[in-house]
């Protein structure tokens, strides 16, 4: 009786490792949700004591796995993507929350006047797109405008802002207020995102090689192909190994090490 049933659950294993073989997708080695806000948090300037985090959540698009994280600071709502392999921003959008912005605008009634406002019309756009170019940080001969518009939205005149960075083609978005020159929500988009190459010495083939066959145990260096390929302006190593009928493929990042994509699949399949 004994023997029967240590040779049920043994079977019982052998079949659930053969269906975690077969089909079977594994999570690329990723940073956590605590680096991915502190990434956000670094990125805005606003500390960990000021923020109020509502969301954190890993998500796919095309292939690329990022960190969608939102938190609330001095009445604006941050929503930050975080690149979940190597923490680099990838979008965001801030903007003021509804209760901030249902404030009556008195501030600019006790302003003096300057160059570029008056009572009766507020900022004109040259004065509008100087904002937005010292709030991104950039000069006006980095960027190329894509749009400068004046609109009335929601009882309040704003003005649009567009433009995106000549050198990598970053997308700006920002609405300004027509009457104070302040900054309502500002928007970040890296225009066709793929990680940035790390600068460096590459990992050898030799080290990727051990790392990936120590996840096949059994699996010898004749059981594997592998190059160095390059996938959206990053150079990895790509392969395959093919062991006792399964068959898996991985991608490595090759400055990192880190392994970003690893599949196996039955041979029979």
């Amino acid at each position: 009786m004994k023997k029967a049933i240590f040779f049920t659950a043994a079977l019982l294993a052998a079949l659930t490792v053969g269906c975690n073989a077969n089909n079977q997708t594994v999570q690329a080695d990723i940073i956590s949700q605590q680096e991915a806000e502190s990434a956000a948090l670094t990125a805005s300037g606003i500390s960990q004591e000021n923020a109020s985090f509502s969301r954190t959540e890993l998500e796919m698009d095309d292939g690329k796995q990022y960190y969608e994280v939102e938190f609330m600071a001095d009445g604006e709502r941050y929503t930050y993507d975080i690149d979940a392999m190597t923490g680099t921003v990838i979008s965001f959008d801030v903007e003021q929350s509804k209760d901030s912005a249902a404030q009556p605008q008195t501030q600019t009634q006790t302003q003096p006047q300057t160059q570029n406002q008056t009572a009766a019309t507020g900022i004109d756009e040259a004065a509008a797109k100087q904002t937005a170019l010292k709030d991104a940080g950039l000069t006006e001969d980095a960027v190329t405008f894509v749009k400068v518009k004046r609109e009335y939205d929601d009882g309040r005149e704003r003005y649009e802002v567009e433009f995106y960075e000549n050198t990598s083609y970053a997308e700006y978005d920002y609405e300004i207020d027509a009457a104070s020159g302040e900054v309502i929500s500002r928007d970040y988009d890296a225009e066709d995102y793929s990680a940035p190459q790390q600068s460096g010495t590459k990992v050898s083939e030799a080290t990727v090689k051990q790392t990936v066959l120590a996840k096949v145990p059994g699996a010898t260096e004749s059981d594997m192909r592998m190059k160095l390929e390059r996938d959206d302006g990053r150079e990895q190593y790509e392969g395959t190994i093919i062991y006792d009928n399964i068959k898996y493929e991985f991608s490595v990042d090759a400055y990192s090490g880190a392994i970003r994509e690893w599949e196996s699949e039955s041979v029979f399949d």
